[in-house]
């Protein structure tokens, strides 16, 4: 066996131990009572069946839609402190506001182009699934982008350790910080469109859903090398990443499915994916588990107080 030989097996060794590790920390995070009520807002039990129930190819945009709400609301404010117009928001379903939301000071210009890019592109889904679904597009449900110790920002930070009882997470407060509160969605995103690709029917709307998830894995890959290539100077920036993944992965469920940023033996992990080289997905449920920040079946909290809107509102029971 030559040195590269080894350094492979090395490299898959570290890998594995790696991955045992992140399931031991998952055990272990699960068993701890109460996580889900120190992040749980105001929200509703919806029965159990409600997800068993057979969905159209309008009920997967809509949801992918209330998903996309979010993301351009947040990326807007923070590139130029103005939200979405209201023309963009209004269809059926509850039509609610935008807590929080400001432009960030950026510091470094290069972020705050990714973030105007970013911005664009997710105002640019808004408007293209509203087209598509025409008549029958949700409104934007209520979402919560602020900074006070109660917002969802500061319950995520929390969960993940990088913020204490009664401190707040600020997305807008620096560049760095608000890779982080980035970091929080993107992921998610690209697991969210992999994960209801199956469910669409229509080959139209499943090619579009697919140029969709690629534009947000080049998104997700953006925060993540930033975040990467920022954290060889500041390892707190990889560690803190790190440890909103294992938050994430806390709140979907049993499965390793997500992935930090900090290097695998002498490789980058800017791809995270499964040993097959696969991109992994997220059911509808789990999504809405990290999105309403909790890990029961529920029908609303944390980024979406009220829940989303559409027939696809309940997160998993984990």
């Amino acid at each position: 066996m030559n040195e590269d030989e080894d350094r492979t097996i090395d490299r898959l060794r570290e890998h594995g131990e790696r991955r045992q590790q992140r399931r031991e920390f998952f055990r272990a995070i699960a068993a701890v009572a109460g996580v889900a009520g120190s992040m749980q807002m105001a929200m509703t039990i919806a029965p159990a069946h409600a997800q068993a129930t057979a969905v159209s190819d309008a009920d997967v945009l809509n949801f992918a839609l209330n998903l996309e709400y979010l993301e351009a609301q947040f990326y807007a404010y923070a590139a130029s402190g103005v939200g979405l117009s209201n023309s963009d928001l209004s269809g059926s379903g509850s039509q609610g506001a935008v807590s929080g939301g400001r432009q960030v000071n950026f510091s470094d210009q290069i972020v705050a182009q990714y973030a105007r890019e970013i911005a664009a592109d997710e105002l640019a889904h808004v408007k293209f699934l509203r087209a598509q679904l025409g008549n029958s597009a949700v409104a934007q449900p209520a979402i919560d982008i602020g900074v006070g110790p109660n917002s969802a920002f500061s319950a995520a930070a929390r969960a993940a350790g990088l913020i204490g009882a009664g401190e707040t997470f600020d997305p807008y407060a620096s560049d760095e910080n608000f890779l982080l509160g980035a970091f929080i969605f993107e992921d998610v995103g690209v697991t969210a469109y992999k994960g209801a690709a199956p469910l669409i029917t229509n080959e139209t709307y499943l090619e579009a859903a697919a140029g969709i998830l690629a534009a947000e894995a080049y998104h997700a890959a953006i925060v993540r090398t930033t975040l990467y290539g920022k954290g060889i100077d500041t390892p707190a920036l990889r560690s803190s990443a790190d440890k909103i993944s294992d938050a994430r992965d806390s709140l979907d469920g049993a499965s390793d499915l997500d992935q930090g940023i900090s290097p695998i033996g002498s490789a980058s992990n800017i791809v995270p994916l499964d040993d097959n080289g696969i991109a992994y997905s997220r059911s509808t449920g789990q999504v809405l588990n990290i999105v309403y920040l909790n890990n029961a079946a529920v029908s609303g909290g944390g980024f979406f107080p009220s829940g989303v809107n559409g027939s696809i509102r309940t997160s998993a029971a984990n």
